[in-house]
């Protein structure tokens, strides 16, 4: 194809979304969008497939929608990983220089990247499967280094690196669907970091922020640092346990609830005050779970720039004053941004993790250097293609 044009597809619990973008000189930093398709999801839950013909039929309507609005055919495309298999853990390790003249080279960063994978827990790797490494620290002979220590001369080299890791099984399905529907998959990229592309500037991640990604059943945050991610993880809850608390607080049936929940003019009458006290209370769990994270790792109240709010239920009720409560950091609602106004229907940030696995795609380099690649082949550099998007 001589346009240079990629595709990302996002299967959420709620929707599958596919984007298709293209890269031109006016472009900029965003790709072009020139068609997208969604679909209703079906056959899945907290994001793994439960039903894998229905996710297919799910997969194909998307994509024919896509290639409708673009008026390209659509063959290779980058999928997202998401859902409650998802989450990263972070190890160490240490090496000895190789080279006589004490040089570090990408052996050496290789190297190191391969010791801390070994110094992985094993629990927490089986049934498991890296999608990440990022470095997210060296220290040459016990001084922490700014950037790549590539081309730096020391005896000891030191790494602490952030694996993002999926449920192999989950993984295989999602890959399965969508070649079932016809479509290759090029790559793989875990939904946060995808999201955090396009909805993230560089300030935000330097300063220290959380993106959360409020779906249908699950609940997804990144958390940045130095304008790279410190960690990542995935909670079991989402927009549609407030649908399900609207109906039992105010005995009516689910489809009303979601209706309500919304803010659309329904028949039924209810007190508007018991409706946000519902909606706030569901809101305080989910950002309960964030804060224990955030205590877990050590960053409570310590990131400047707060916590970005996108998704499907981003829009809830007072939810950034709920937020902001509940964390005490400053809050948002995230929002998307564009290069450029294309054919698609793309207005808010639900679309944000189809669009960055575009961006993914531009900047990846010709042999995948995305982390490990999804059929478990190591890339030939770890810092080229993903990790380069997190650097100054």
């Amino acid at each position: 194809m001589a346009r240079n044009i990629t595709v990302g597809i996002d299967i959420g619990t709620y929707q599958v979304k596919v984007v298709v973008a293209e890269q031109t000189k006016n472009s900029g930093p965003t790709p072009h969008i020139i068609g997208a398709g969604y679909s209703e999801s079906q056959g899945l839950r907290h994001g793994y497939i439960i039903n894998s013909i229905d996710v297919t039929r799910s997969i194909r309507h998307a994509f024919a929608q896509a290639e409708k609005s673009s008026g390209q055919k659509i063959h290779r495309a980058f999928l997202s990983v998401g859902g409650i298999g998802l989450g990263s853990v972070v190890s160490q390790g240490a090496i000895v220089i190789s080279r006589a003249d004490s040089e570090i080279t990408e052996l050496d960063l290789t190297k190191v990247l391969d010791v801390c994978e070994k110094d992985l827990p094993a629990s927490f790797i089986l049934n498991k499967k890296i999608i990440h490494a990022i470095p997210v620290q060296y220290k040459l002979d016990g001084k922490a280094v700014l950037g790549r220590p590539l081309g730096m001369k020391g005896m000891k080299l030191e790494a602490k690196v952030l694996f993002v890791t999926c449920l192999e099984h989950h993984l295989n399905d999602l890959i399965q669907a969508v070649e079932e529907a016809g479509v290759e998959v090029i790559d793989v990229m875990a939904s946060p970091l995808a999201a955090s592309l396009v909805t993230l500037n560089k300030t935000q991640k330097i300063a220290g922020c959380v993106l959360a990604n409020i779906g249908a059943e699950t609940v997804s945050i990144a958390v940045f640092e130095n304008n790279i991610p410190v960690s990542l993880e995935v909670f079991p809850t989402g927009s549609t346990d407030i649908t399900n608390d609207i109906a039992l607080g105010l005995r009516v049936a689910l489809e009303e609830a979601e209706h309500i929940k919304l803010g659309a003019v329904t028949a039924t009458t209810f007190p508007r005050k018991k409706l946000e006290e519902i909606m706030s209370a569901r809101l305080a769990d989910i950002f309960e779970l964030i804060e224990a994270h955030l205590k877990k790792i050590g960053r409570d109240g310590l990131l400047p720039a707060g916590i970005i709010i996108t998704g499907g239920g981003s829009g809830l009720g007072n939810i950034q004053e709920v937020a902001k409560n509940t964390l005490n950091l400053p809050a948002r609602l995230g929002s998307l941004h564009l290069g450029g106004e294309g054919k698609s229907s793309i207005k808010d940030s639900t679309w944000a993790v189809a669009l960055g696995l575009c961006v993914f795609g531009f900047t990846a380099d010709n042999t995948g250097s995305l982390g490990l690649h999804i059929f478990g082949r190591k890339i030939k550099n770890a810092l080229r293609g993903f990790v380069r998007q997190f650097l100054p």
